[in-house]
């Protein structure tokens, strides 16, 4: 039994509604991905040479990146020596394995957010304009009200117009409090935001930053001085520092990841608008060239469609309806 038939039958037992969201939310990728996957099954009857070139054509233009795909290849042409295996048909359960085993990379996978043992844990999170920041803070926050959490939001972007008032509209929407000042310094924002935290004893802060990439040297400095402002007044803060990334704009993602990663300790990747691209491979190149675990997923457009990351669930929802 493969890898693929074990979570089809593990989520048999769990509640469908998870699983149907992934399913749903890779749709798009889904479709570009196994058809052109299934076609090239049919038109080659022996594996040979031709075939892996398609192969990784198929791969690359579900953009789960050059280098990503060249190590998922060679790995498959290993197993296919020392396995004597024949057909591409066979090789259908082998290629779920690999892009699986590639993800994890003998890992222990940690999606989950790493809470302060004492005191509010502080969230920061960065990305470039658009990415997606603002809504993602607004449904996690609405996620993490639902769980029970006291929650603060921190209007920290203070640089792109219009950022103050689309957290102020989610803080109402959802009902959760929020610090901001208008036409403020990011830094003083976020320390009036935190001290509220400690006095009134939140849970959680989720902090949002501004998504200036062009100077990276400025943007460090900035990131330095809220880690340390934010560290003077919870120790250990932030504990988790969230890149926001568009799942649409592709291999650029991965740019954006290696270069914020360049600048300030990034924990782990949200990525956003995952079920508006046909490209969901990135979820696999991201891990495999930058090294950060995806921990959120967004799946849709309702505040409810944040969902922690589950790479079982991803690799269902990419390759459902392969035994076709």
């Amino acid at each position: 039994m493969g890898i693929f038939d074990k979570f089809k039958n593990v989520f048999k037992k769990e509640e469908k509604k998870e699983v149907e969201l992934y399913d749903k939310g890779l749709e798009k990728t889904r479709k570009n991905f196994l058809s052109a996957l299934l076609n090239l099954n049919k038109k080659y009857g022996v594996i040979n040479d031709d075939y892996f070139e398609n192969l990784e054509e198929v791969l690359i233009m579900s953009d789960i990146g050059v280098n990503t795909v060249m190590d998922i290849i060679d790995k498959l042409k290993k197993r296919v020596k020392k396995e004597n295996i024949k057909t591409p048909e066979e090789l259908k359960d082998i290629i779920v394995d690999e892009m699986f085993i590639i993800y994890v990379n003998n890992e222990i996978l940690v999606n989950k957010i790493n809470y302060a043992s004492d005191g509010p844990t502080i969230i920061l999170f960065v990305g470039v304009n658009g990415a997606g920041k603002t809504t993602t803070i607004g449904k996690l926050a609405y996620k993490l009200k639902a769980e029970g959490k006291k929650v603060l939001m921190v209007a920290g972007d203070t640089f792109r117009a219009g950022a103050t008032e689309q957290l102020k509209e989610w803080a109402l929407r959802i009902n959760c409090d929020i610090v901001y000042k208008e036409n403020a310094d990011p830094v003083s924002v976020m320390y009036d935001g935190v001290s509220k935290a400690k006095e009134e004893n939140y849970d959680v802060v989720l902090v949002d930053t501004a998504g200036r990439l062009q100077n990276k040297v400025n943007l460090m400095k900035e990131l330095e001085k809220i880690n340390r402002v934010i560290g003077k007044l919870v120790p250990e803060a932030p504990h988790e520092t969230l890149l926001v990334i568009d799942a649409t704009t592709g291999q650029n993602g991965i740019s954006q990841a290696k270069s914020f990663k360049e600048i300030t300790n990034i924990t782990g990747i949200v990525l956003t608008k995952l079920d508006g691209t046909a490209k969901g491979g990135i979820v696999l190149a991201i891990k495999d060239e930058v090294g950060i675990p995806v921990k959120y997923v967004g799946l849709g457009e309702k505040k409810e469609d944040l969902r922690i990351f589950d790479i079982e669930k991803y690799i269902y929802g990419l390759f459902k309806g392969i035994e076709e």
